[in-house]
């Protein structure tokens, strides 16, 4: 079953377990969209999708009306959106902005250019662990394919468990890919919705030494600014 984390009239969010496809393919089990339309027995508008690997935070309408408002808000930039990484690997820096067009590579992949046509823009913060590992917070304010895992890989950081962007053996090895959708914040009718999501899932997010950037970002929005910084 689904866990439903906030439900009225308009909009459902739920979490997504890792290891889900988003959407259903002939062949394979159910997707999240279906699993949530059978769970609540109404159709459902996903209004946004996680990768397969992703874990976290997702934002169903519930009608047209209110799929049709949510697409002006994530067109708008007005739907703030957080997630955890982990990486196995230091970063070339440890937080700032990271931005350039993402142009298609082979088998499905993405890379990202020095080109700023149509940028992907994320910024992030990050922390180092006592077993090494490299925890990053990370606000996309564009929403392309693969953006936040393409980041980290460009930053010499490829999030851990990753098949296709990290080094495939090491990543095989791993329970999980280790993205997470950990929080979200709109403003909704005159009302600010605000849900922060804590991993559920994998080895390296339940571990102690994870226990001092979770702590340090229980609220994660104060960490970023609104908009855009050159």
């Amino acid at each position: 079953m689904i866990q439903i984390v906030f439900q009225n009239s308009d909009f459902v969010v739920v979490e997504k377990p890792d290891g889900l496809d988003f959407h259903s393919t002939p062949q394979k089990p159910p997707g999240l969209a279906v699993l949530v339309q059978q769970q609540l027995q109404q159709p459902v508008y996903p209004v946004h999708r996680l990768d397969k690997m992703t874990s976290g935070l997702v934002i169903f309408a519930l009608t047209k009306s209110a799929a049709q408002q949510f697409e002006r808000l994530f067109r708008l930039h007005q739907v703030e959106k957080i997630y955890l990484a982990i990486s196995t690997q230091k970063p070339r820096k440890k937080q700032g902005w990271v931005k350039g067009d993402m142009v298609a590579a082979r088998r499905g992949s993405w890379k990202l250019t020095k080109d700023l046509s149509n940028p992907a823009m994320t910024q992030f913060i990050s922390q180092n662990t006592q077993s090494h590992e490299r925890w990053f917070l990370l606000k996309p304010l564009t929403g392309k394919t693969h953006q936040l895992r393409v980041a980290l890989k460009s930053l010499g950081s490829p999030i851990a468990g990753d098949q296709r962007y990290a080094n495939s053996d090491s990543a095989k090895e791993e329970d999980r890919g280790y993205l997470h959708a950990y929080a979200l914040r709109f403003e909704w009718q005159g009302q600010t919705f605000e849900w922060v999501c804590q991993p559920t899932q994998g080895v390296r997010f339940l571990s102690d030494a994870g226990q001092r950037p979770l702590a340090a970002w229980q609220d994660p929005f104060v960490h970023f600014v609104k908009g855009i910084r050159n």
